[in-house]
């Protein structure tokens, strides 16, 4: 029987179940120009009301994943990635690859560029002299069979259905549908080839879920669909309610994550490195577990650490970095100018934005407003205080970096409206709050 765009359209409509067969043609047809975008924009509208089921999902990620190239590295083993679902500071990829990959767990790490207020792993790199995300296939097995991991940005060859799917969501009103979003981030992670996955699912101020339900929720489909695609997947729900670690800022993070590599010592108040280190530590663990180099997860943790202590883990990122044409002795960009915001009550830090403070970051230089926008490598803020330290009059919160003065007023604005000082002394709550299998 001939199927019909406008009788499936319906069929959502009213709630129906799609076969994979229907899912199939939809996304096959409009990957092809053989369905329009009229019709594409309202199947995904009555996707958005009625939602998908576990198994509609996991057809469409892998329609999705099938609409381009999909590399294989089945005969590596059981390989490993890390994907997050974005935040202030999030900078963990950056040490994570080689940490895991220095435990003999093979890492293909697929990453993206920052956009909005969240940063980019990907944007991160190039601070670095020298270093290319853009590789080929055969490069990217190729370094991973070598060197054990490597870090790209998406082909054009990869879930092309997905890039159109995408940029027609973004004028229809249709981003904020969750089977819509798990097949988006799940699509191009099955694509890498990858067999199992550790996600870093997170939630609050500085996150797109908001809360925790919602994020657990989310969290629970992408472990779905990877689960109905064969995959082996488990998820962190982790707090975004104050930026990751001491930086947030491309130059500025890796500059974090090197000190971290290198195991030099935080010296200045707040907290430092340590929130940073310890959910590295924590995802690590799980991702040598599912990669089968320790029996448990603490096992796996305890290997990490001591990989992370020993310089394993630093001279594994210096492969990885070298592989793709980096210099890890080159000094990191520099800004030119710096400011310091200070407090101006004394009492106790409260959270601190995640959005605000990443938006802060955007208009000094270090993240985009539009795709096309140039990033300055050295823009950024670093964050002398978090949640739950005593603060005096007067106290650096926060300093800016960037190379030019002109946005300094407007940064420090938003930064001083995202950080409030309580009179009291506040509660503190763990990183991470849970872990699904």
């Amino acid at each position: 029987m001939e199927l019909l765009p406008a009788e499936l359209i319906r069929k959502k409509r009213f709630g129906g179940t799609h076969t994979r067969e229907e899912i199939h043609f939809f996304i096959d047809g409009y990957a092809r120009d053989k369905i329009p975008d009229y019709q594409v924009a309202a199947w995904l509208m009555a996707i958005c009301f009625r939602g998908m089921s576990d198994e509609e999902t996991a057809w469409l990620t892998q329609e999705m994943r099938d609409s381009g190239a999909v590399l294989d590295l089945s005969s590596m083993g059981t390989t490993v990635d890390k994907h997050s679902t974005g935040g202030v500071g999030d900078k963990t990829s950056l040490i994570l690859a080689p940490l895991v990959a220095a435990a003999g767990v093979k890492v293909p790490m697929m990453a993206g560029r920052g956009l909005g207020h969240t940063g980019g792993t990907l944007d991160k790199l190039e601070s670095i002299s020298g270093f290319s995300v853009r590789l080929s296939f055969e490069q990217f097995r190729t370094q991973i069979e070598k060197t054990g991991c490597a870090i790209m940005g998406q082909t054009l060859e990869m879930c092309p259905a997905d890039r159109k799917l995408y940029a027609l969501r973004d004028v229809t009103g249709t981003i904020d549908s969750l089977p819509l979003i798990c097949g988006s981030i799940m699509s191009k992670k099955l694509a890498e080839g990858m067999s199992a996955l550790v996600l870093d699912v997170k939630f609050g101020s500085g996150a797109f879920m908001k809360n925790e339900a919602d994020a657990e929720k989310l969290a629970r489909a992408l472990i779905a669909i990877g689960t109905l695609s064969g995959k082996k997947v488990r998820a962190l729900l982790t707090r975004m309610d104050e930026p990751l670690g001491r930086f947030a800022g491309n130059a500025l993070e890796v500059r974090e994550c090197l000190d971290i590599l290198d195991g030099k010592a935080y010296v200045g108040r707040g907290r430092g490195y340590a929130d940073t280190i310890a959910l590295t530590l924590a995802l690590a663990g799980h991702m040598i577990l599912l990669g089968g180099k320790a029996a448990t997860y603490e096992d796996g943790r305890v290997l990490a650490a001591r990989l992370l202590a020993d310089g394993s883990a630093r001279r594994k990122f210096d492969e990885m970095c070298r592989a793709q044409g980096g210099d890890p002795t080159k000094p990191l960009p520099t800004a030119a100018h710096r400011s310091t915001v200070t407090a101006k009550a004394g009492g106790f830090v409260n959270y601190i934005n995640s959005e605000k403070a990443g938006l802060a970051t955007v208009i000094l230089g270090a993240g985009r407003r539009a795709a096309a926008d140039h990033v300055d490598p050295a823009a950024g803020i670093e964050f002398h205080l978090a949640h739950g330290d005593r603060i005096e009059v007067g106290e650096a919160l926060f300093t800016l970096h960037a190379s030019s003065t002109t946005h300094f007023a407007d940064a420090a604005e938003l930064l001083e409206a995202a950080c409030t000082i309580s009179s009291t002394p506040v509660s503190t709550s763990p990183l991470i709050s849970k872990v699904l299998t």
